[in-house]
Formats: C-alpha cells, structure tokens, sequence
C-alpha cells in the first residue's frame, strides 16, 4: 500500500483541532514534501522523523513522500506532529498495517534516535477528543438524524474507546480527561511494538499500558494565612464579600499598611474549583507551558512595565495572556497608578465580559477571562496623603494628575473600594491574631454554594435581567438607593453592583432577603 491516513491535533489558542496526516508514496527522485500550511518547526520534522525512523530499526522509504496536513487552510505549529507524522510513513510502507490506526490519535515530539519528547497542550488534546466523541454520542442519540447518517455514526462509536498515544511525561495530566483512554510511549519503537501486537496478537511485541489518572489532591493549605493579617477588620470583610462573591477590589493606603499582604491571602479564602473548572485552569497552563498545581486557583502578581500584549494576550498567532492565566482566580495589580494608561484601559471589556477576543487579520481567537481583580494604590505619589504625621508634601496637582492616570470607566468597573489605613506599631503588637483562613473559607464557601444552587454562578457574573429575578428590594431599600445615588452620583453599571455585592453581603448571611443594612454595608464600598 502507498497510502495512509493518521489523525492528530494541532493545538491553536487554547483549542486543539483535529489534523488529518495523510501520506502517499509515489514513483520518482526520493523527496519528502510536506503541505497544508506548515510552520517552520512541522517543516523540520521531516530530518527528526527520519532519523527518528532509521533509529529504530524501521526502513525509511527510498521513494517520494507527500505528506498533506488537513485542513489546509488551518496553521500547523510545534513538534507534536512528528510522531503521527512518523506512523503515516510506516504505514504508507506496509511497515505498519494500517487498518489498526482506526480509533487512535497521536501526538508526540520525536527525538534523533527515537525516543518521545514532551509536548505541550497534551491536556488541551485529551479534552478536545472527549468534547467530539460527546458530540458524536449525542449526535447518535438524536432523533433528527436521518437514519442512513445514524448508521454511520453508530459505526464510529462502535469502533473503540478513544484512544490518544502521547509521551509517557503528558501521561499524568492527560489521564485526567475522562472517557479518553490514554496510552503513553516512551519511543516511536514502543508505539510500532503497540501497534503491530495488535495486528498480530501472538507475536511477543509489547503493549502500551493505560495511564491511570492521577489521585485527586488533598489541600494541603496555603504557605501563608489571613490570620497574619492584624487588625484591619474592615479590609477583611471586604476580603471575605470579594471572595464569596467573585468581585473586583481595589486597596487605597500608605506604603506597609498591609495591601499586598492581605491581597496575596485571597485565594486562601476563595472556595475550592470544580472538576471541570480545575481541568479547564490546567489545559490553559499546559498550552501554555506554565508550572501550575492542579486544583488550586490561580494567582498572577503582574509588574507594572508589562505591556498590553502580555496582559490580555496577543502575537502574530495570539497566545493567552495574563489575563487568562489568571482564568477562576486572581489578577493583583500593585502600584496600579504605575501601570500604564492603555494597559489598563484593556481590562475593562474582559471585566465585563469575562473572555477576551483577539482579531488578527488571518484568525480570531477568543480565550477565558473570568478573573477577580485585586489592585492596590498609594493615595498620592509618595503614598502619604491623610496622614495624621503631615509628612506628605505632594502639591494637590500631582496629586491629581497621579489620581487621574487611572480612568473613571475603569474604577466603575470595580465593585469594592477600600481604605486601608496605617495602624500604629502599638496597635500592631497588642493585636490579637484574626480569623484564620480557613475559618472565614467556610463562611465563603456556604455563600457560594448558595450562589450556584440558587442561579447556578457567582453573584458578580448576575446580567441585569437575572438581578430582577434574585434581588428584590423593599421600599426602604429603594429609597436608600435612590438617595445614595444621588450623593455617590452612581452610573447605571455601578447601581447594579452594588446590587450585586449586597446580594452577596446578604447570603454570607444567610439571609434570602435583602435589608437596609446589606444595602448600606454595600455602598460603603463604591468610591468617590
């Protein structure tokens, strides 16, 4: 036989699409020529693949090889592909039958002489290939599918279990993906071995064994906790409303009063991720190629100097930024008014929409954003403005021009705003230890199993419509309102958070209803 047919997955954004190999063998000079849109790194399998072939005790064929990635028109980049690249050739050559590569899918970097290299996106790969058998099944069970596609598709399901071989090192987090069977191969030989003991099954080839999942973690708690933070009760309510709820939080005070301290502690309190919320944070890291442990949430501490590119995403082909790193958990911003302008200014649709869509003139990606924002300022630019020492000696125009650097839309868009004073050395040594974190996560994580039972997601992420149907308000609570909004000059979108945020404020209650003292703890919050 002269031709064979491989299935793999490109991996693009944080997608990973499916990419038909096809080899055919041909008469003529020897060549290889590979096509549909390869980048440099598929370009440069072909000298992998073959020594990777020769290596391993295969014959790499003396005629000319046309290896055509489909679709065409969809880029192909990174090593991944050469290892199906590498079993199309063998089969092509009858070295491989096959007929034995229905059900399976390959992905792997080849090394000279044979062996399988890390690779990244291998969970993003395990979960595509879920996603579509789920679509087949349901497709299967629908009863608007004309019986002549229904046959063909119970066929395709018959076949097998979805089977992806991978390097043995992606094994761990790919086995995570239910409903995928994962196979990990330490070298193209062992892959071949696998292969060709299913073809004949008396031979003495040895078979690739199923990498079992990984034992779910135990928490095993955080290096630093919010009892280190002293005093400071208002900052941490307003730590335990951000948490339970899902929103933003700004921390305004002088230098060493305590904003990072008590912004790095928030994830301590968030409530744990679900099942698939943790597989969709690690896919992200794993496309990514970033360190992360599975089932915590993420924390990002960004610079100031970063640029908008790296905040929110981007290149030539976008690639997620901090933003989407930062996806189920947390965005600190320190020294906020530092950061500039039209950095930040990038941050208010992802606030709102919780994703970001980034346009090129050859793709459109758009990729996750639902994270909680915590900033921290100084209140001038030495940081002591108010002081009771009157140390600060910022004239009022550069206090304004510091102030003014970050942007009214912005801070709209930020649901708590708190003033974290300096506390006096005595008041710090005679202060007795506060809450501990997991006292006050259980708290959050009652009023957060509230959330989802009652709207089924977190109260900042309530549209205006859902806020009609959970937040119903008493006249008094009304006029309260009406009257704040006149004195705070409340825009549209800031009446609706605070309607959020004392929704909030109420289910850390308890309380199904909504009461004055909610509403009022809840516009003790909004800015200037």
């Amino acid at each position: 036989m002269s031709f064979a047919q491989v299935y793999t997955r490109s991996v693009v954004g944080l997608h990973a699409p499916k990419v038909i190999i096809e080899v055919h063998l041909s008469q003529g000079l020897p060549a290889l020529t590979i096509v549909g849109l390869p980048e440099a790194t598929v370009r440069e399998s072909k000298d992998r693949v073959r020594s990777a072939i020769l290596n391993s005790g295969f014959q790499f064929p003396n005629r000319r090889l046309t290896i055509n990635l489909a679709p065409a028109d969809l880029p192909k980049d990174g090593a991944r592909l050469d290892l199906p690249i590498a079993i199309g050739i063998l089969a092509a050559s009858d070295q491989l039958d096959p007929q034995v590569l229905a059900g399976f899918e390959f992905i792997g970097e080849l090394a000279l002489n044979g062996d399988l290299r890390q690779i990244t996106g291998g969970l993003a790969v395990a979960r595509a290939i879920k996603a579509e058998a789920l679509a087949v099944n349901t497709a299967v069970s629908s009863k608007d599918v004309d019986h002549t596609k229904k046959d063909m598709l119970e066929s395709a399901v018959a076949v097998q279990t979805p089977q992806l071989v991978l390097p043995l090192v992606n094994g761990a987090e790919a086995s995570r993906v239910e409903g995928v069977e994962i196979l990990g191969a330490e070298s193209l030989k062992a892959v071949c071995d696998h292969l060709q003991a299913l073809t004949n099954p008396n031979a003495s080839y040895e078979r690739l064994a199923t990498v079992e999942p990984a034992p779910a973690q135990q928490h095993t708690g955080y290096q630093v906790d919010l009892a280190d933070v002293k005093g400071q009760h208002h900052a941490r309510r307003a730590l335990e409303i951000a948490a339970a709820g899902g929103h933003s939080l700004l921390l305004t005070g002088p230098p060493g009063s305590g904003k990072t301290l008590m912004a790095a502690r928030l994830p301590t309190i968030l409530p744990d991720l679900s099942a698939e919320d943790a597989l969709e944070v690690a896919s992200t890291y794993s496309v990514a190629d970033s360190d992360y442990d599975y089932g915590t949430r993420p924390f990002r501490q960004v610079h100031h100097t970063i640029s908008a590119v790296a905040l929110v995403g981007g290149g030539s082909r976008p690639k997620p930024g901090e933003i989407t790193l930062a996806n189920r958990g947390v965005l600190f911003l320190d020294e906020l008014p530092e950061f500039e302008r039209s950095v930040l200014e990038v941050l208010r649709q992802p606030l709102e929409a919780k994703q970001i869509t980034i346009s090129r003139a050859n793709s459109q990606m758009t990729f996750p954003a639902n994270f909680q924002l915590v900033a921290a300022m100084n209140p001038c630019p030495c940081g002591y403005d108010g002081d009771p020492s009157g140390r600060c000696r910022c004239r009022p125009e550069q206090i304004k021009r510091y102030q003014d650097k970050l942007s009214g839309p912005l801070l709209d868009r930020i649901d708590l705003h708190i003033t974290v004073p300096a506390l006096p050395i005595a008041d710090l040594q005679n202060a007795q230890a506060g809450e501990s974190s997991e006292q006050v996560r259980n708290r959050v994580s009652a009023a957060h199993k509230r959330q989802l039972t009652r709207q089924n997601k977190v109260n900042n992420e309530l549209s205006p419509s859902e806020l009609d149907s959970y937040v119903t308000l008493g006249e008094s609570e009304q006029q309260l309102l009406q009257m704040a909004q006149q004195r705070l000059n409340l825009s549209a979108r800031g009446y609706h958070r605070v309607l959020r945020v004392a929704r909030t404020i109420a289910d850390l209650a308890d309380s199904e209803g909504i009461t004055s003292v909610h509403v009022s703890e809840a516009l003790s919050y909004r800015g200037k």
